[in-house]
C-alpha cells in the first residue's frame, strides 16, 4: 500500500493531529484551524501510531468483519468486541462505530456506488472523524482531540440489509476524557446518511453519539459535521471541551439570511408567505402576500429562491415535481417519500387529478342522484388513459382500489365511515349536531353567552349588527323554556361563522360556481343529554334593496321547509368544511408550528433538553407544509379548487390569524374555557370540568392533554430544579424570543404571550406545543376522509344560494328539490378531487411514529435513566387512556359515541397501524 494510503498519528499528551495521508476536515471551524495549528506548534513529546498495510493488514479485516456482525444490533448497542481497554503506557485504544443507512430499494447504478463507495471507506479514504473530548488541552485552549479514518471492508449483509457499519480505531492519552462530541467529514463525492456513532473503549461502556443526519460532502461544504453525546446540557453546564463547538454549531444552522439555499444545506430561517402566487405564469394566479401589517401570518421557512419578474415582492415558484427547499434533516425518510412524497402525494397532484379532470371535465356535470354518489364506492368510475402511464403509482393501494379493464382503469373509493353503519345518518339533525362534538371538526361549538346575538363588524359597512334569530324564533324550539332560562342552564350553544366570512361573501359569490353565505347555527342541549340545532341563519351583505340581508330558517314539519333545512345544513356544512381546512386544520396546527421548529433549530443545541424533548414532535412537518405550499394551499391549487373560499382561501385564514389566534388559547383547557364548554374546578386532573359531558373531543383530548403535561413537568423539573435556571438559560430566552418576534412576528406586541421566567411557564409552553403537533392535530386531520369522504355529509362548496319564493328557480326547487340539492353540492370532477385529497391526508404512513413511543433507531436518543422512567411511565398512561376511550366507546350512555349505527369516537386513540384508520396519534404534523 502507498503512502497515501497509510494512517498517521502525530500525537501530544493533549490530543492528535492527523498527518496530511488523509485530507484534512475542511476549511471551516475557524477554532479547529487554529487548534491544529496549535498542535503542530507543540514540541512535546509525541506517540507516534502506524496503521498501514504491512502492520495491521489482517487486523483491518478483522475490524470489518467484527463491525458487521455487531450489525445485528441496529445501534450497535451490544457489539460483542468492544476494544482493548489496556492502558499500557498511558494510553487508551478505543473504537468508533458508525452506522451509515443506504436506500431500501436501489437501482443497479446505486449498487455499483455503493461497492466503490464500501472499496474507499474500506481503505480510509471515505469518511474522517475526529473525537473532541468534554476536556479541555491547556496547550490548545480547546477540547482534546483525536482523529481517525473510518475503515471496513465489504460489508456483509446481515438482518437489517439497508444498515451498513464501520469502524474507526484510536489510541488515545489515558488522561483524554470522555467524548463529548464528534467531527465527521465526508470525503465522499455524495452525501451520506449516517445513524449513529458509538464509542466503545471508555470506562463509562460504550457512549453512544446520535446522528439520524445526512451529511454532506466536502464538495458541496467543506465544513465538518458536529455530533453530539447523547447527554443533554444546559448552556450553562456545558463541558468547557465542547462549549465552542456549541456554539459553532448553532452559527451554521441559522446561516446569514442571504442566498438562496442548497438541497444539502441545513439553514433554517424564516421568510414571508409571498411564494402562494405566481403572476408570472399567469395574472390570475397572482396572490396577496401574507406576513404584513394588512394580513398577518406566521413565517415560513426561507428558500432564497429569487423574486418573481412581474411582482418583485412575491417569489417565484418550483412547480412540481421539482422540490421545494427545507433543511436537508427535514426531508421525508424512504418510506415516507414512497408512501407520499413520490408515490403518493406527488403522484396523486400530478397524475390523478388530471386523470378525473380529463375523464370528467367535458362533461364537468353536478350528480343526478345519490346513487351517483354510490356508484363511486360500489361500482367506481373509468378513467380515461391515453397511454397507460396515468395512476400507475403504488399509492393507490390502501388509497383505492383499482381494477383494470381493457385499456382502461376503474377507480373505486373506500366507503366512508360516516356512511358504512348507516348510510342515512347524515340526513339527521341528530348527526349534524353530534359531528359538531364528535367529528373532525368539533372546535368550533361554543356556548351561546349574550342574547340578543350581535356583529362586530362596522355597521356603516356591513349593515345593522343584531342578529335576524330572534328570541320567539328559539322559544318556539326549547319546548316551554325561556332563553334566559335555556343560557342559565347553559343548555344553547352556537357555531358562528358571520364575522369571519361576512366580509369575503361578496368577492366569493363573484366567482364562478360558488355561492356562500355568513352563517349562525344555534344548538339546543336537552334533557335527554343530546344536541339538536335548532336554528340556522344565512346572511348576505347588504344591498340599498335588502339592507337586512339575513335568512333564517328550522327545521319546520313541511316538506318544503324541510327541504330547504336541508339546504341551510348544506351551507353551514360547506362553511364549517372551509373553516375546519384553512383555520382549524392548517392555520393552527401546520403554520403556527413552523415557527416553533425554525426557532429551535436556530436557537436551541441538538443537546439542549428542551430541543431534545421537541425533537420527535418536529418529524417532516416543514416538509409537509412545504408541498402543501406547492401544492395544495397555492394559487390555482386544490384547496383553491375544492373548498368555498376559492382564491380567497388564505385571505381567509389570514383574517382568522388576525382576529383570533392566540398562543395561550391554543391550550385545550384554555380554548375549551374561552368557548364556554368547560368551567374551571381545581378539583379534577386538568382544572376543568366540561359543561357537555358527552363531548367525546373534549373528554378524549383532556386526557391526553393531562399526559402531556404530566411528562413535561416531570422532564423540565429534572433539568430545571435550581432556581432561575430557566430564566438564565440563554438558548431558551433565545428561543422563546424568535418565536415571538420573528415566528409570529405580526403578534409580537400581544400582551397575551406567556412569560418565560419558570419551569412552570416553561412547562406550560411546551405542552401547547406538543398537544398542537399530536394530539390537536390527529383530531382534525386523520378524520377528513371517514367523515368527508362521502359529500353530502360534509360538501366542501355550495354552487347555489337558496332559492326564495319571489326568484325564478323556486319552482324548479318545488318540483324537483332533490334535484336542486344535488346540483347544489360540488360538481363530480370537485368532489372526486377533494374526496382524493381529503383520503391521501387521513392516512398514516408505514412509518409512523405515535406518541409515547420511540423509532427503534432513535433508541439511543438519551442516557439519561431518570428521562427514560419518566418517559416509560408516559407511555404507560399512554396506553391506560387507549383502554379508557376503548371503554367509553361501548358506554351506551354516551350516545354521541355509542349508539345505533353510530361510529365509536377513535380520533384520539394513541395508536394506529398504517393506512385510513381514522385513529392514531403521531407524535408530529406529518402529514
Amino acid at each position: 500500500m502507498t503512502s497515501a494510503l497509510k494512517l498517521q498519528f502525530m500525537t501530544s499528551p493533549g490530543g492528535i493531529r492527523r498527518a496530511p495521508a488523509v485530507p484534512a476536515a475542511g476549511k471551516g471551524h475557524g477554532r479547529l484551524r487554529q487548534q491544529a495549528a496549535r498542535f503542530s506548534r507543540s514540541k512535546r513529546g509525541l506517540i507516534r501510531a502506524v496503521v498501514n498495510s504491512d502492520q495491521n493488514k489482517s487486523a483491518a479485516t478483522e475490524t470489518a468483519t467484527k463491525s458487521v456482525d455487531s450489525s445485528n444490533n441496529v445501534n450497535g448497542s451490544s457489539l460483542s468486541v468492544a476494544s482493548s481497554s489496556s492502558k499500557e503506557g498511558g494510553v487508551v485504544d478505543v473504537r468508533a462505530v458508525i452506522t451509515v443507512r443506504k436506500k431500501l430499494k436501489e437501482k443497479l447504478t446505486e449498487k455499483i456506488e455503493d461497492q466503490w463507495e464500501f472499496f474507499i471507506n474500506g481503505i480510509g479514504q471515505g469518511i474522517s472523524i475526529q473525537l473532541i473530548s468534554e476536556e479541555i488541552d491547556p496547550v490548545t485552549n480547546s477540547g482534546k482531540s483525536a482523529e481517525s479514518a473510518v475503515r471496513g471492508w465489504m460489508p456483509k449483509p446481515s438482518s437489517h440489509p439497508n444498515i451498513v457499519e464501520y469502524g474507526a480505531d484510536f489510541t488515545v492519552p489515558s488522561d483524554f476524557g470522555k467524548p463529548g462530541a464528534v467531527l465527521v467529514t465526508n470525503l465522499h463525492g455524495k452525501e451520506f446518511y449516517l445513524g449513529e456513532i458509538v464509542v466503545h473503549g471508555f470506562d463509562e461502556g460504550p457512549m453512544f453519539f446520535p446522528a439520524n443526519t445526512w451529511i454532506h460532502s466536502r464538495n458541496d461544504n467543506p465544513e465538518s459535521r458536529i455530533i453530539f453525546r447523547n447527554r443533554a446540557y444546559l448552556p450553562s453546564q456545558t463541558p468547557a471541551g465542547i462549549k465552542d463547538l456549541r456554539r459553532e454549531d448553532l452559527l451554521s444552522i441559522r446561516g446569514n439570511g442571504k442566498g438562496e439555499r442548497k438541497p444539502h444545506d441545513r439553514i433554517y430561517d424564516y421568510a414571508l408567505y409571498n411564494d402562494l402566487g405566481n403572476p408570472d405564469k399567469d395574472d390570475d394566479l397572482a396572490r396577496p402576500v401574507l406576513g404584513t401589517d394588512e394580513k398577518p401570518y406566521p413565517r415560513r421557512c426561507r428558500t432564497g429562491r429569487p423574486p418573481a419578474k412581474i411582482d418583485p415582492l412575491c417569489e417565484s415558484r418550483i412547480e412540481k415535481p421539482h422540490p421545494v427547499y427545507v433543511p436537508r434533516d427535514e426531508t421525508f425518510e424512504e418510506i415516507k417519500q414512497n408512501t407520499f412524497s413520490a408515490g403518493r402525494l406527488k403522484a396523486l397532484l400530478h397524475n390523478l387529478i388530471p386523470s378525473i379532470a380529463a375523464t370528467l371535465s367535458s362533461s364537468d356535470i353536478p350528480f343526478s342522484c345519490f346513487s351517483d354518489i354510490d356508484k363511486l364506492y360500489n361500482s367506481g368510475f373509468v378513467l380515461k388513459e391515453d397511454d397507460q402511464k396515468v395512476v400507475q403509482n403504488p399509492f393507490v393501494g390502501p388509497l383505492m382500489r383499482q381494477v383494470l379493464s381493457v385499456g382502461e382503469r376503474l377507480l373505486k373509493y373506500d366507503t366512508p365511515a360516516i356512511i358504512k353503519m348507516d348510510r342515512f345518518a347524515w340526513l339527521r339533525d341528530n348527526e349534524f349536531a353530534r359531528q359538531t362534538l364528535a367529528g373532525v371538526n368539533p372546535v368550533n361549538i361554543e356556548i351561546l353567552k349574550e342574547f340578543p346575538i350581535v356583529s362586530k363588524l362596522d355597521p356603516d359597512v356591513y349593515g345593522p349588527p343584531e342578529s335576524a334569530i330572534t328570541k320567539e324564533l328559539i322559544e318556539e324550539e326549547l319546548h316551554g323554556m325561556t332563553v334566559e332560562q335555556a343560557m342559565e342552564e347553559k343548555r344553547l350553544f352556537i357555531i358562528d361563522y358571520h364575522d369571519m366570512l361576512l366580509p369575503f361573501v361578496d368577492k366569493i359569490n363573484a366567482l364562478p360556481d360558488r355561492k356562500s353565505y355568513a352563517s349562525r347555527t344555534v344548538f339546543f342541549y336537552n334533557k335527554t343529554k343530546t344536541l339538536r340545532p335548532i336554528v340556522i341563519e344565512l346572511s348576505l351583505p347588504p344591498t340599498p334593496s335588502s339592507p337586512r340581508n339575513k335568512h333564517v330558517y328550522t327545521h319546520g314539519h313541511d316538506a318544503t321547509t324541510h327541504w330547504i333545512w336541508k339546504l341551510a345544513k348544506a351551507h353551514v356544512c360547506s362553511n364549517d368544511s372551509g373553516i375546519h381546512q384553512l383555520v382549524n386544520h392548517w392555520l393552527r396546527t401546520h403554520a403556527s408550528m413552523e415557527p416553533y421548529i425554525i426557532a429551535a433549530h436556530r436557537q436551541l443545541s441538538s443537546m439542549h433538553p428542551i430541543f431534545m424533548l421537541l425533537h420527535p414532535h418536529m418529524r417532516y412537518t416543514l416538509e409537509i407544509n412545504a408541498l402543501a405550499r406547492q401544492s395544495l394551499i397555492n394559487g390555482g391549487g386544490i384547496i383553491e379548487a375544492s373548498f368555498f373560499p376559492g382564491k380567497y382561501a388564505m385571505e381567509v385564514s389570514s383574517a382568522a390569524y388576525k382576529s383570533m389566534w392566540r398562543f395561550d388559547k391554543e391550550a385545550l383547557p384554555a380554548d375549551l374555557i374561552c368557548r364556554g364548554v368547560a368551567v374551571e374546578d381545581p378539583s379534577l386532573p386538568c382544572g376543568v370540568k366540561l359543561v357537555i359531558e358527552d363531548y367525546p373531543y373534549a373528554s378524549d383530548g383532556l386526557l391526553i392533554w393531562s399526559a402531556i403535561k404530566e411528562w413535561v413537568e416531570s422532564y423540565v423539573e429534572h433539568f430545571y430544579s435550581e432556581p432561575n435556571s430557566v430564566k438564565s438559560d440563554l438558548e431558551l430566552q433565545a428561543w422563546w424570543s424568535d418565536v415571538k418576534n420573528k415566528g409570529h412576528y405580526n403578534k409580537r406586541n400581544e400582551p397575551w404571550w406567556p412569560k418565560l421566567n419558570t419551569k412552570e411557564d416553561l412547562s406550560g409552553i411546551v405542552t401547547i406545543m406538543i398537544w398542537t403537533a399530536s394530539g390537536q392535530h390527529a383530531a382534525i386531520n386523520f378524520g377528513q376522509y371517514p367523515f368527508g369522504g362521502y359529500v353530502p355529509n360534509r360538501p366542501t362548496l355550495i354552487r347555489k344560494l337558496i332559492p326564495q319564493e319571489h326568484e325564478p328557480g323556486y319552482e324548479k326547487f318545488i318540483s324537483n328539490p332533490q334535484h336542486t340539492f344535488l346540483s347544489s353540492l360540488p360538481t363530480q370532477l370537485q368532489a372526486t378531487k377533494v374526496m382524493a385529497v381529503q383520503d391521501t391526508l387521513s392516512t398514516h404512513s408505514a412509518d409512523e411514529e405515535y406518541l409515547g413511543q420511540v423509532n427503534r433507531l432513535h433508541s439511543h436518543w438519551t442516557n439519561d435513566p431518570v428521562v427514560l422512567e419518566i418517559f416509560n411511565k408516559f407511555s404507560a398512561k399512554l396506553e391506560e387512556i387507549e383502554n379508557t376511550i376503548n371503554k367509553r366507546n361501548k358506554d351506551a350512555r354516551l350516545k354521541a359515541r355509542c349508539g345505533a349505527g353510530i361510529p365509536p369516537y377513535e380520533l384520539l386513540l394513541p395508536t394506529s397501524g398504517p393506512g385510513v384508520t381514522g385513529r392514531g396519534i403521531p407524535n408530529s404534523i406529518s402529514i
